[in-house]
């Protein structure tokens, strides 16, 4: 293996992937595959949204790849025109760190739901995010399990009626944009499934980022959580709660009428006729702390929904950092595969 000098500050997230000679259309990115969703489902927009996506970045669809686990969502790979795997429930992120460890030069994506990526596959995720793979994870969220036809699932709200808590849900839910943050991940962001330009702007962001991003999607699941997030999609009501940041902007919304001001050691929202211009925050993904504060913002009840990129820093990515200590090892010492098989810790069996 050739030794690359890679995940250094200031690099972007696409080094080491070849790029494409011709320019290419969202249409390069169908496959021939019958998209089998049910009608009216938020995957579909998200489908044509990272389709219509793709093309900007300029890169040989040979070289992209998409790891699925298990769920709606995990059928992703099959409607993608590039290499793909629907890999094991929860697994995902493990699969695709091996594949980017080894592979510098693909662009890896995870595509995960809230069950499959919150649930079975917690501990695959956090330390994903945890070690920082240079890796790309969106996780759709519609509150539910819907593959499995309605169950609760690890971010479904408080008393929540489902076919598995027909008298509520006693489970205070995750909020994924918190969970990720703790994990230290390097880039967190969030967009609402039917907010294309929004959706779009999040990924070209985590697309250019080294190392783990993570992309929470609320999408729509019109069987079984049907108008889970309609509140933030009425023009009305979305301007209302939706706060969308923009990194070195101050934070505000609803048409310049509410503000974001630190409330001691959080966050609070305020009319901004009330505060001084120099009370309401500006945004600074590089601030771990106010990312973690505003994720708070964020409740069960939509009353307030954070969207936009709210971290994304550099640092490190574990598969550089694996691919160098290996090359440095087989400078000092060349490998013997042979002495290696036939040492000393080495058994026969009768």
């Amino acid at each position: 293996m050739t030794a690359i000098d890679l995940g250094l500050p200031g690099l972007g997230g696409l080094d080491g992937v070849p790029t494409s000679d011709e320019p290419q259309k969202a249409k390069d990115y169908k496959s021939d595959q019958e998209v089998r969703w049910c009608p009216g489902c938020g995957d579909y927009v998200v489908l044509n949204a990272v389709q219509s996506f793709l093309p900007t970045l300029g890169l040989k669809r040979e070289n992209i790849v998409f790891i699925s686990g298990i769920g709606c969502s995990s059928r992703f790979p099959y409607y993608m025109n590039t290499y793909g795997m629907h890999s094991i429930h929860g697994r995902a992120p493990a699969i695709a760190t091996g594949l980017a460890v080894a592979r510098p030069d693909l662009s890896v994506w995870v595509v995960t739901g809230d069950g499959d990526a919150l649930s079975i596959g917690g501990n695959h995720l956090i330390h994903t995010l945890r070690r920082n793979v240079n890796l790309k994870i969106l996780l759709f969220n519609n509150r539910i399990y819907g593959l499995t036809k309605g169950q609760y699932s690890p971010t479904s709200e408080e008393g929540k009626v489902t076919k598995s808590t027909p008298y509520g849900s006693l489970d205070h839910p995750f909020n994924p944009v918190s969970l990720a943050l703790g994990a230290e991940a390097s880039f967190v962001g969030r967009a609402v499934d039917s907010d294309r330009a929004g959706l779009t702007e999040v990924l070209r962001q985590a697309a250019e980022h080294r190392g783990s991003a993570l992309v929470e999607i609320y999408q729509n699941c019109p069987i079984f959580n049907d108008g889970a997030f309609d509140v933030l999609k009425d023009a009305d009501e979305a301007s209302r709660r939706i706060i969308n940041v923009v990194d070195g902007q101050p934070i505000v919304f609803g048409g310049g009428e509410y503000a974001v001001v630190r409330d001691g050691f959080g966050l609070t929202v305020a009319k901004t006729a009330d505060v001084e211009e120099s009370d309401i925050v500006v945004h600074d993904a590089s601030d771990l702390n106010l990312s973690f504060a505003l994720s708070r913002l964020s409740t069960q009840d939509l009353q307030h929904t954070v969207t936009g990129v709210f971290r994304n820093v550099a640092r490190a990515t574990y598969d550089d950092a694996a691919r160098a200590q290996v090359a440095e090892a087989q400078a000092a010492k060349p490998a013997d595969l042979g002495a290696l098989l036939r040492g000393k810790d080495t058994w026969t069996v009768a």
